[in-house]
């Protein structure tokens, strides 16, 4: 508020200070620069009552800055009576406070005296609302500016007044190429074309926006106002993008619209994973549709199967027979619709049997597990039939659901098992006769072995037993002269001074030549249990070449076998034969000890019968990996190769009528055989037969399936 200056020279001048003080504004009276008169409002602007103001100077009222202009202003209004512009100028408070204020000066003059009224117009609270006002745009813009959120701001002019960081990534655009222009529309389509803000702010209504965008807008359930898009932007990224984005009305405080705010939102991922994932639904509804198709076409195939199975097919619940195929039916001599709904009970034999059938199935069905047996049922016209059957629970989880029942009537096969069990009975007292009887023709060939070596072995015992025979008449004769020399030292000592009974002492000893007897006794008693030794080791060879103790499986030493073979068969071997010894150390091996003595001998006997004139018989033996082997080469005729296939036959022999039987390689082939073992045979006609025998170590349980000993070279091999 302003006092216009006043030409009335006939006025007082309290009229002025009277003024001053009804103004309401803080006014004062100046006079020469000072303070005439202030009224309460301008105390309350500078905290100082009117007796401090008074006298002093405005120019020391205000701030340093302004009181230059302040003082051009005074002097121009006082002086010249001319109305100098608004000062603006800052009052200095008594404790030192600066009011913004606006200084009007004019000049008012009483009876030719003139003085300057001044007002003063406090703008400290106009600068804080303003202060305030831009405090708030200012946070307002570092909010929009600041959020994570792409936003843009549109006023009521379509001009961008913001334009955030996160919408400058998102469109490439920086805020300065668009900030106060209208081509918002460039960020977002090759042509122009209003956004969704610009709509809002023209007030477009929903047919309008629905002619842009479509079934892709929606109204927003939660600002007023609001409209709500999701759209796809080619231009976004490698390969476009899709936005969800918002536009709200800004009013001001009288509710009109002053701009709009629209903020935007990446949805591509989502929508990527919802097309994803409605591309899996298809695709998986598709599967359903074929999964059911082929289930459909399973369950038909399935019944079709039951329906024309050979097999019995039954379901069964709760002990009632829901539904049966036709040869179930036919097989318990009902039609399906009879033995459909028949309790369970009724097709066993008796009711003992369903009891007890039901107390061992029940508890394995309660935990899911199949049951496979053979069982005596009972048809409809009473007559029992034996039938295989096999049952399942329909689901594991719920045994409650019933069970399947597949069965077969075995009847036929049953007794046909009953014949051929009887049948393998047979077969195995046949086959224990056959056993003994070859039992018995070991025994016969190894007796008419024994037979044949007879001679020899009562040759090989004789010698020995002949010359201690000698020995023992000589002997006599010596204990005859000894005892005769006792009974005249017997004399002499009885008639000591008898010259006759000492002469016929030294007459006896010289006759039975006592000192030839010291020498020659000792020897003669040598001879005689050497011979005796003899007769002792050929016995002992002969009862190991039987083994009459050893009848059963047991571990033995091979070569101490061969050892006691060979000394049974020497008389036979000796005239025809050198025998060379090439015997390696062998574990014990498990067998017959007796049969294989057998064997042995058949083979030595055999190479000392192939050499014609004299030759040369050579025992070897062998352990490899798990197998123990023996074998026999002799110098002799050899073999031809049609030969060699048939030494193991039975009653083949190469040998003069009444010279052999035939059996010997045959009886050796079936015992090595029984132990599991091969006999290999390397034969060259004019130049010997080498054959080789192989036993497993532990016997012919010990042996894996299929297992053979390892080849030896250029040999015909008769695996048993």
């Amino acid at each position: 508020m302003m006092v216009e200056a006043l030409e009335q020279p006939h006025c007082h001048a309290s009229v002025a200070r009277d003024i001053v003080h009804a103004v309401a504004v803080p006014s004062a009276l100046l006079d020469g620069g000072h303070i005439v008169s202030a009224n309460d409002a301008l105390c309350r602007l500078s905290s100082r009552g009117a007796d401090e103001l008074a006298g002093l100077s405005l120019l020391d009222l205000v701030d340093e800055a302004s009181r230059p202009d302040l003082r051009a202003a005074l002097h121009t209004c006082a002086e010249n009576g001319e109305q100098p512009p608004v000062v603006s100028s800052s009052i200095v408070t008594q404790d030192g406070g600066l009011r913004p204020v606006e200084i009007h000066a004019r000049r008012v003059c009483f009876d030719d005296q003139c003085q300057v009224v001044v007002t003063c117009v406090d703008l400290s609270d106009v600068m804080h609302v303003q202060s305030s006002l831009l405090a708030m745009t200012t946070m307002l813009s570092q909010i929009i500016d600041g959020a994570p959120v792409p936003s843009l701001v549109i006023d009521k002019y379509h001009r961008v007044t913001h334009w955030n960081t996160a919408c400058e990534r998102m469109t490439g655009i920086k805020r300065s190429e668009v900030v106060g222009t209208r081509d918002a529309w460039k960020a977002f389509y090759k042509e122009k074309r209003p956004l969704l803000a610009e709509m809002i702010i023209d007030g477009a209504d929903e047919a309008t926006l629905q002619s842009f965008y479509g079934g892709q807008m929606n109204l927003s359930s939660t600002l007023a106002g609001g409209v709500e898009v999701e759209a796809f932007f080619p231009q976004f990224g490698d390969s476009g993008k899709w936005l969800f984005f918002t536009a709200a009305p800004l009013y001001d405080g009288q509710g009109e619209v002053i701009g709009a705010i629209e903020t935007l939102q990446d949805v591509t991922a989502r929508r990527r994973s919802e097309e994803d994932l409605l591309q899996h639904r298809n695709e998986l509804e598709e599967i359903v549709k074929q999964r059911s198709t082929e289930l459909a076409a399973t369950a038909r195939d399935l019944e079709m199967f039951i329906a024309n199975s050979p097999i019995g097919v039954a379901y069964a619940k709760k002990g009632v027979i829901q539904r049966v195929n036709p040869a179930m039916a036919a097989m318990f001599g009902y039609s399906s619709a009879d033995m459909t709904g028949l309790p369970a009970r009724a097709t066993y034999l008796t009711e003992e049997d369903f009891t007890n059938f039901e107390s061992h199935v029940i508890p394995r069905f309660k935990v899911g597990e199949p049951i496979h047996t053979e069982m005596w049922m009972r048809r409809a016209d009473g007559r029992p039939m034996w039938v295989q059957v096999d049952a399942y629970v329909a689901k594991a989880t719920d045994p409650g659901l019933g069970t399947w029942w597949m069965m077969q009537d075995r009847s036929d096969i049953r007794d046909a098992q009953a014949q051929l069990q009887e049948r393998i009975n047979q077969l195995d007292a046949m086959n224990r006769q056959l056993e003994e009887a070859q039992n018995q023709l070991l025994q016969q060939d190894k007796m008419a072995s024994i037979g044949q070596l007879a001679a020899g072995v009562a040759h090989e015992i004789n010698n020995p037993i002949g010359f201690v025979s000698s020995n023992l008449n000589t002997l006599r004769q010596y204990v005859e002269g000894l005892l005769g020399l006792s009974e005249a030292c017997d004399a002499a000592l009885a008639a000591p001074d008898d010259a006759a009974m000492i002469s016929a002492m030294a007459k006896k000893r010289e006759d039975i030549e006592i000192d030839f007897l010291r020498e020659d006794l000792p020897m003669l008693l040598d001879e005689c249990a050497d011979g005796l030794g003899r007769v002792k080791k050929i016995v002992q060879d002969l009862k190991d070449f039987s083994r009459v103790d050893h009848s059963d499986w047991a571990q033995a030493d091979l070569n101490a076998g061969l050892e006691s073979t060979l000394n049974v068969v020497r008389h036979e071997v000796k005239y025809k034969a050198e025998v060379v010894k090439q015997l390696a150390p062998l574990p014990q091996v498990t067998c017959l000890a007796a049969q294989l003595n057998q064997v042995f001998m058949n083979l030595i006997v055999n190479a000392a019968h192939a050499i014609a004139d004299k030759g040369t018989i050579t025992l070897l033996s062998g352990v490899e990996q798990d197998w123990a082997w023996v074998q026999v080469e002799d110098t002799g005729c050899g073999m031809t190769p049609e030969v060699q296939r048939r030494i193991f036959e039975p009653f083949f022999t190469t040998k003069d009528v009444g010279k052999g039987t035939g059996l010997g390689m045959s009886l050796s082939f079936s015992i090595i055989q029984k132990h599991g073992g091969t006999i290999q045979v390397h034969s060259t006609v004019g130049q010997g037969t080498a054959i080789r025998v192989w036993l497993p170590v532990d016997g012919p349980q010990s042996l894996a399936k299929d297992a053979k000993p390892p080849l030896w070279e250029q040999a015909h091999a008769h695996t048993a």
